[in-house]
């Protein structure tokens, strides 16, 4: 498929996939528990909640008693699914998933809402950008970060039937909806396009503006390869290995710290197999502030110009 026929059949936001599809999973699976920490609403639980309320635990305002308490369920032999922003599901509690529950491997799945600088107004202090680093230097810490409200359905469902820990992390904004269900494997890049000149790694809500840029691209007579890396760890390597090899060139595209992120692994994984010129759009080493999703992605250098700019400048230097 060339990407300019990827098309958008609307728009929501990916924390409603969450709320879908956790109802959807503990419809299947009667371990399924949620808890979150005073954030019910804005985590899309009223369904989960309707159809099960004895599976429901409100912690209130207490994340780190929460990562507790859903370490404690896993003894029962419970799948506890915690809830809270994706700041409050990290930076405030790394001890407590270090310790109680990347440490022992109990299987909590830590789902985090409001990633990235998308959640827009509420500012830096919610707008966690090293999120991903975090969690992925955990020993035994899966980490997923779907691209669209129907991927992160999918994965949603897809987490709670793995045993381990599990970094779920996804967004606030209505955004295009591009993929379907079937299409989400976990563990799995998910490739959009083919392409000889430039591979674009992407992940979360810059998948999207991935795609875009290649359009753009292939417009100029560009060859381009957009791959979609929902599941960071484990890294599909095998997938990489093969883009980079053909296309010789990368960029990477993701709406966290560049130091630290998707990035890192990819360059990780060229560094001991195939060594490539690699450009980075992600946030550098900075945090957010306030603003709309829209003027804080041209800010900070996350939009489709800024991948495109990034290809064109990763080709030069193949070439030159």
């Amino acid at each position: 498929m060339a990407l300019k026929d990827i098309q958008s059949t609307g728009k929501k936001d990916t924390r409603s996939g969450f709320g879908d599809g956790i109802v959807e999973a503990a419809r299947s699976n009667d371990k399924i528990v949620a808890l979150t920490a005073d954030l019910l609403g804005s985590m899309k639980l009223n369904q989960f909640i309707k159809e099960f309320p004895d599976r429901f635990v409100q912690c209130g305002i207490g994340e780190a008693n929460m990562m507790g308490v859903a370490a404690g369920l896993t003894i029962g032999g419970h799948i506890p699914f915690t809830t809270t922003f994706a700041n409050f599901s990290t930076g405030r509690v790394y001890d407590q998933i270090r310790q109680s529950i990347a440490y022992s491997g109990k299987n909590v799945k830590i789902c985090a809402s409001h990633a990235g600088v998308t959640l827009g107004e509420d500012g830096a202090t919610h707008q966690i950008l090293e999120d991903i680093g975090m969690m992925k230097m955990l020993p035994g810490m899966s980490v997923v970060v779907p691209c669209d409200y129907t991927q992160t359905k999918a994965a949603t469902k897809a987490i709670a039937a793995i045993d381990g820990p599990v970094y779920l992390r996804f967004g606030r904004p209505s955004w295009p909806i591009f993929t379907n269900e079937s299409d989400f494997v976990l563990g799995k890049a998910q490739k959009f396009s083919e392409g000889t000149d430039v591979t674009i790694f992407a992940c979360g809500h810059l998948v999207w503006n991935a795609i875009q840029a290649g359009v753009i691209l292939e417009e100029k007579g560009i060859s381009v390869e957009v791959i979609n890396i929902h599941t960071i760890k484990p890294l599909d390597e095998a997938a990489v290995i093969a883009s980079i090899k053909k296309t010789k060139c990368a960029v990477t595209a993701e709406e966290h710290n560049i130091i630290g992120g998707m990035g890192d692994m990819v360059a990780q994984v060229a560094a001991r197999n195939f060594p490539i010129p690699i450009e980075y759009v992600g946030t550098l080493d900075t945090f957010g502030e306030s603003g709309t999703p829209d003027q804080l992605l041209k800010k900070y250098h996350l939009d489709v110009p800024d991948i495109v700019a990034a290809a064109e400048k990763v080709i030069a230097r193949k070439n030159g």
